[in-house]
């Protein structure tokens, strides 16, 4: 399962209702295989068992960010059945990231 949690680190909270769109590398192009949006405690489920492959999650994030209105993390799947969990930390001015737990 892919997972991710956005949080705030400016205000040191979750962000709630950040649109969020989970593609897959097919050939050339993404493809998107899910979507939805972070749930009052700045968390979302964005996919089932993943096939092994690229992977993109995408968060709109123009209403918390202005200089960073949209943010996309790419990341490998090797195992599908591993779960990733993809945190997204952000503030005014930057974001980072990392595999979490």
């Amino acid at each position: 399962m892919i997972t991710t949690h956005v949080l705030d680190t400016s205000q040191g909270r979750p962000v709630s209702g950040v649109p969020v769109t989970l593609e897959m590398r097919d050939g050339s192009s993404w493809r998107a295989v899910g979507q939805g949006a972070t749930d009052a405690d700045g968390r979302l489920r964005a996919g089932a068992a993943p096939q092994p492959g690229l992977y993109r999650l995408r968060f709109e994030t123009r209403s918390r960010s202005a200089f960073f209105p949209e943010v996309s993390i790419v990341f490998e799947v090797s195992d599908s059945k591993a779960d990733y969990h993809v945190p997204l930390l952000i503030s005014p001015f930057g974001y980072s990231t990392y595999r979490g737990s």
